[in-house]
């Protein structure tokens, strides 16, 4: 078991108390200044709790990199946004040990392409995580989204009638974890760790 020592967060993402070490999962999102996957400029997180319950934190990361108009429409995030936070390589060795202890989830595999390619541009060594989509698992339990809106947060906003703002790294984080456990209350069955390595099996298969 990770001990509470190790689910301290790096300061930029202003952790108001201890994070509980009896974690179920971990939602992960990023946003990115360009069309290069591995300039991350937001990282958020939603840990998510045995009991559901969400606590969610984000940071602006300094991604060394021009902002692409397009991107800071989407996201909001520019230059002066990110200016004075920390970069990728300076946050990820204080990230590592809570991302490699317990499951992540993302919404698409975007995020974990997008750590892939910040830890190759920075020369770190690559997570050592497991990771699930969420968005596989929206399709598991609301099948009848497919070709009627689909199964992004946008259309699942809508749907599952989730509060959230899009875009925010902390925000899609949260709504990507409330998906999962929206899904699993909507098949009445479980995501459940499967073992000590923590891969995710899902009982629904």
């Amino acid at each position: 078991m990770t001990n509470a020592a190790s689910l301290s967060l790096p300061t930029c993402f202003n952790q108001v108390e201890p994070l509980s070490d009896n974690l179920r999962f971990v939602a992960v999102d990023v946003e990115t200044a360009g069309y290069d996957i591995a300039s991350i400029c937001q990282i958020g997180f939603a840990f998510v709790g045995f009991d559901s319950s969400i606590v969610t934190y984000s940071a602006f990361i300094d991604p060394c990199t021009p902002f692409a108009a397009g991107n800071t429409r989407l996201h909001g995030i520019d230059a002066a946004t990110v200016r004075n936070a920390p970069k990728f390589a300076e946050v990820l060795p204080d990230l590592r040990p809570v991302l490699e202890a317990y499951p992540l989830i993302q919404h698409s595999r975007y995020d974990e392409k997008a750590f892939d390619a910040a830890c190759r541009l920075a020369g770190l060594q690559m997570l050592k995580s497991v990771w699930s989509d969420s968005v596989a698992i929206a399709r598991q339990a609301w099948p009848e989204l497919r070709g009627n809106g689909g199964h992004g947060l946008a259309n699942l906003k809508k749907v599952l009638g989730l509060q959230f703002r899009h875009h925010d790294a902390g925000e899609d984080a949260r709504a990507a974890a409330e998906v999962t456990l929206k899904a699993e209350a909507s098949m009445g069955r479980k995501i459940r760790l499967l073992n000590a390595s923590q891969q995710l099996v899902f009982d629904f298969q």
